[in-house]
């Protein structure tokens, strides 16, 4: 690992993500970029808190009641509380999740904290190139293309522009797995509070950080070719929510799209 360069002299996504987290894996350079953004959306954090509790709910219901026991992970970020693995593994210890982020540090971080798990991987791979991930040996090796998959691409298609073909990138994957395979996808939005959220995308743009808001409509594009798991794309505080809607953060405060796609 020694020869791995972990760029820690620019901001990158996943970093700043932990830093919005409360994390502590992350470099000074990503607390400054975060804290542009948070200049122009104060409740940034809230946002990320509300997306991470989002992924839990959305795992553990594809546990329970989908029946999926394998999860491919992208763009997973830096080890956090509530992790896909320890979420899945709480429910069925035999589950298997494979995590794929562009950061050298989360395989660094990663491959460290789960060496002694042979359920769980960590490997380094961008989701703008899907195909590469899915030949992957250790992709190979954990995940059995055969029976169904969890896909996640939480907070992460945010950051591949339209010119990248986000939509051609969730087909890729789509068409790598069976029936019964899930895709947990959520992004981030301007549809709710439109200033506060281009201040955003401006801020992390400005660090050399590519982030691409997408309405509620654009979103719902990269579930084509799926059945929507009930109760469809939601804002991500509502989706299947534990807590009284009294005690949610308001949409505007969020602004994070949700949902699951089934493949039938």
């Amino acid at each position: 690992m020694a020869d791995i360069d972990l760029r820690t002299d620019q901001p990158h996504s996943a970093r700043m993500y932990d830093y919005l987290l409360g994390g502590k894996d992350h470099y000074e350079v990503d607390g400054e970029a975060a804290e542009k953004a948070l200049s122009s959306f104060p409740m940034l954090r809230t946002a990320a808190r509300e997306n991470r509790k989002f992924l839990g709910r959305a795992v553990r219901h594809l546990v329970r009641q989908a029946g999926v026991r394998q999860f491919l992970d992208l763009g997973s970020g830096l080890p956090t509380a509530e992790n896909v693995h320890q979420v899945a593994q709480a429910e069925d210890p035999d589950a298997r999740v494979l995590y794929v982020d562009n950061d050298p540090i989360v395989l660094v971080h990663g491959s460290a904290l789960l060496a002694k798990d042979a359920r769980t991987a960590v490997i380094q791979g961008d989701i703008r190139d899907p195909r590469v991930i899915l030949e992957n040996e250790k992709t190979r090796a954990l995940i059995d293309f055969d029976q169904p998959v969890g896909v996640l691409a939480v907070a992460v298609l945010h950051f591949v522009g339209d010119d990248e073909d986000p939509a051609g990138i969730v087909r890729t994957l789509r068409e790598a797995v069976p029936a019964g395979s899930h895709f947990i996808l959520s992004h981030a939005t301007a549809d709710i509070a439109p200033e506060a959220a281009m201040g955003v995308q401006h801020a992390y743009r400005a660090q050399g950080v590519p982030l691409t808001l997408r309405t509620r409509e654009r979103f719902a594009e990269f579930f084509d070719g799926m059945e929507l798991v009930d109760p469809g794309i939601q804002v991500v505080s509502d989706w299947r929510a534990t807590v009284p809607e009294a005690e949610r953060p308001s949409h505007a405060d969020v602004s994070w799209y949700g949902g699951i796609g089934r493949l039938t």
